[in-house]
């Protein structure tokens, strides 16, 4: 087992400065036995470690690569750095079960910036530590600063970053577009307040119209997007982005009016669907897209393409599915390295029943980025309604394996448990879930499911009235409590969460339940027609066909 000794100390390098070292290590002996490996994590290993780039060739390109700074509108979310960090991870433990184990022992890993310290966390979750042992080495000496690397904080969206630097830059220096970066920086890791006093500062100071009005979309973004949804106040996020509008609708220049007086109409777009006006938000887009198209027909492609998906959230909110898909396919067309628009591409496809489209561009999102761990959720989705549960348990193990912090799939897969009669293993991972959302009514309903499978009845019914005063509309809580008061022999109470439920969402399982229950209250006629209806929507249940039969 072979040694290595590094500095994490963020004044080195910034972000990455453990990975890059890390890197500098494994990279060279990897493109010597193991191209194909560094090949299929460009994206991570450029990322971190910026001086591999001329022996590390971009392999997975977007539009943006080849697009001038102001153009690049997309700032990468806070979520990517453990995308990063995962697939960093499984380049190292790639390179090690060929090369042999390594320990790594680390000095000043209180001093790393959140970059590294996220990557330290999932190497030793996701690594065998027969493979990689990290140790916590002596405190080094500590560096004093280098100097910090806006742009690239700002295109890897290394905020944690952007945000210390910047502030610390700002300190009694007055720069508008230095300041507009820290405070938008603050803002994807949660630090809201701090980006409002930054904004406040530069409204004090600033006097040009272009930067005053992209000062009061930011804080109309913050009011409409704001992590905690009790802080959201659409309201005035609406006298904010107006500020906005107004002024850049007099902006001189035709081109440069089309840009920011677009990005401030989709802006208040997002404003008008948090209120509830959705057609508004549907003509501010084509206000927006109609001046790209009249002004920059040859300029800010993504502002177009992000115009254009957009339009299809709005479209598929509608019920307008497939004019939405269009949208999303020239979207994806205009840029076809870019991830995040086949996700949403294939959530559509997926409510439409499309499942092989689906499928297509989930695993399109796999191929494209670094680990993304909602794709293999999607695909999850898939594989279960297909009836494939050991697929689908793989893909959320995996989703889990990626983020432990992934609410949603400790639903799915607590659900699949049930199924199997694994309750113990639900149950486990109801907890862990409810301990990320505690007032999630999906986690609250399957824990009724597992209280009501092992015979506690008081506790079932504590869960599932809990899962509907958080949605008096979930189907899954109305039938679980049904089947709670079936099973204590309360059939009107049953019947009545049933006859809810199927006015929400009409399904053979559900219509099969409520025959049973008329059945228990001596009314065959309405069995039968229940049975009858479920046939339709499920032919081949056997289940259905053997009720049938006996009434």
């Amino acid at each position: 087992m072979s040694t290595i000794l590094l500095d994490a100390d963020r004044r080195i390098g910034g972000p990455y400065t453990l990975a890059a070292a890390l890197l500098g290590h494994l990279v060279p002996q990897a493109l010597e036995h193991r191209p194909d490996l560094v090949a299929a994590h460009d994206i991570e290993i450029r990322a971190a470690a910026p001086r591999l780039r001329d022996v590390v060739p971009a392999r997975r390109r977007s539009l943006a690569d080849s697009l001038p700074r102001a153009q690049r509108v997309l700032v990468p979310g806070a979520r990517r750095s453990l995308r990063i960090a995962n697939g960093l991870a499984e380049f190292v433990r790639d390179h090690l079960s060929r090369a042999g184990a390594l320990t790594l022992t680390v000095t000043n890993l209180g001093e790393a910036d959140h970059t590294d310290v996220e990557l330290v966390a999932v190497l030793r979750r996701r690594l065998d530590p027969g493979l990689l042992t990290i140790e916590e080495g002596p405190p080094a000496p500590r560096t004093g600063p280098l100097p910090a690397d806006f742009d690239r904080y700002r295109d890897e969206g290394f905020h944690h970053a952007m945000a210390e630097s910047g502030l610390a830059r700002l300190r009694g220096v007055d720069d508008p577009g230095l300041l507009q970066r820290v405070a938008a920086a603050l803002e994807a890791i949660e630090r809201e307040d701090e980006a409002r006093e930054l904004y406040d500062r530069a409204r004090r100071t600033c006097i040009d119209p272009k930067h005053r009005a992209t000062i009061a979309y930011a804080t109309a973004m913050i009011l409409v997007r704001h992590h905690d949804p009790a802080r959201r106040d659409p309201e005035q996020a609406l006298s904010w982005i107006n500020e906005a509008v107004t002024i850049t609708s007099l902006l001189p220049d035709p081109r440069e009016r089309a840009f920011h007086l677009g990005f401030d109409l989709n802006g208040k777009a997002l404003v008008e669907v948090r209120r509830g006006r959705h057609d508004a938000a549907m003509e501010l887009v084509q206000r927006a897209i109609d001046l790209a198209e009249a002004d920059l027909p040859d300029e800010h492609p993504i502002h177009r393409l992000v115009l254009h998906a957009n339009r299809a959230q709005l479209l598929a909110m509608a019920g307008r599915a497939e004019e939405a898909l269009a949208d999303y396919t020239r979207a994806i067309e205009a840029d076809p390295g870019y991830p995040d628009y086949y996700l949403d591409r294939g959530n559509l496809l997926h409510q439409l029943g499309r499942a092989d489209e689906a499928l297509a561009d989930y695993e399109a999102v796999m191929r494209l980025s670094p680990p993304f761990p909602e794709a293999y959720y999607n695909r999850s989705e898939l594989r279960f309604a297909a009836g494939d549960l050991a697929g689908a348990r793989a893909d959320l193990d995996h989703t889990l394996e990626l983020d432990p912090d992934f609410a949603p799939a400790y639903v799915n897969r607590s659900g699949i448990f049930v199924a199997q009669g694994d309750y113990e293993r639900a149950r486990e991972d109801v907890e862990r879930g409810l301990a990320l959302a505690p007032r999630d009514p999906h986690l609250l309903c399957v824990l009724g499911q597992v209280e009501l499978a092992e015979g506690r009845h008081l506790e079932a019914r504590t869960a599932f009235d809990q899962a509907l005063e958080f949605d008096p509309e979930l189907p899954a809580g109305l039938a679980g409590r049904a089947e709670l008061a079936y099973e204590r022999g309360d059939n009107e109470a049953a019947l009545a969460d049933l006859d809810r439920a199927l006015k929400l969402t009409e399904s053979a399982e559900l219509l099969f339940n409520r025959s049973v229950v008329y059945r228990a209250m001596s009314r065959p006629d309405a069995a039968r027609r229940d049975l009858l209806r479920a046939a339709e929507l499920a032919p081949g249940d056997e289940d259905v066909g053997r009720a049938l039969a006996e009434v």
